[in-house]
């Protein structure tokens, strides 16, 4: 039986990355997000490019719903690999946004995580084996608002994970990026040219170290050095200079 991989927010970016790199590898995919259209599109050019099967889940991963329809597919036992990659930022301070909208946020960034993770682990176990790959940030690793908050859980979610499960065949790595060339950067209407060109990395890049890492079985994946540094700083630097960084953010 041909292993299955699912990808949540598989329409663009380092999901859309992640899905043609598994595809690549022979991996059938399952790609999910809200808009269809964008899904259907991006399976049809999977499965002529790679001669694999490549279908379609939409669902909003900020309602249960859409959680309990994807968490569903991942229980199956065809599936060997799971990418929690949905996730988004509030372009507004935590004060100003509303407190549903917030909600909505820490449910795709970490509910849905938890819940496809449980779900996962629990049919992986019966089939003896698998991977999740949790899409994090090297925010993570800075106090920088609600999103960092969220990514904070997941890269201790997936590090606690990968040494309890990694006895029995389960992997589980968090994949932090920094800077990434995606419409993620876009949406938040973020000005790419306050930043230098060195800060940013190709999605390509940044999925081809993290699935290397994954499949090395490490806990925590942050691609590049000059991230790694950062997030060094932010894990054991001096808090002064940590806060400072934090202060930044939303």
């Amino acid at each position: 039986m041909t292993e299955t991989a699912v990808i949540t927010g598989a329409t663009s970016g380092l999901g859309a990355e992640f899905a043609r790199q598994l595809a690549e590898r022979g991996y059938n995919v399952v790609l999910t997000a809200r808009d269809k259209e964008r899904l259907e599109a991006k399976a049809g050019e999977l499965a002529s490019r790679y001669k694999v099967e490549a279908s379609v889940l939409p669902a909003d991963l900020s309602t249960t719903q859409g959680v309990d329809a994807v968490a569903a597919r991942v229980a199956q036992p065809d599936v060997a690999l799971l990418v929690n990659n949905a996730g988004y930022g509030l372009k507004n301070d935590f004060h100003a946004n509303p407190a549903q909208a917030e909600l909505d946020h820490l449910n795709v960034l970490v509910t849905a995580p938890l819940l496809l993770s449980h779900a996962a682990v629990n049919s992986m176990l019966s089939r003896g084996g698998g991977r999740i790959i949790n899409v994090a940030s090297v925010a993570g690793f800075i106090p920088r608002g609600t999103y960092s908050a969220a990514k904070s859980w997941v890269i201790n979610f997936s590090r606690w994970a990968n040494l309890h499960y990694n006895t029995r065949g389960i992997t589980v790595t968090a994949v932090c990026p920094g800077f990434v060339h995606t419409e993620f950067h876009q949406r938040m209407d973020m000005d790419k040219t306050l930043y230098p060109t060195w800060m940013w990395l190709d999605a390509d890049r940044v999925v081809r170290e993290g699935l290397k890492d994954a499949f090395a079985g490490k806990g925590v994946s942050v691609p590049s050095t000059r991230y790694r540094v950062l997030a060094a700083i932010g894990s054991r630097g001096p808090q002064a200079l940590v806060a400072r960084i934090g202060g930044r953010g939303r």
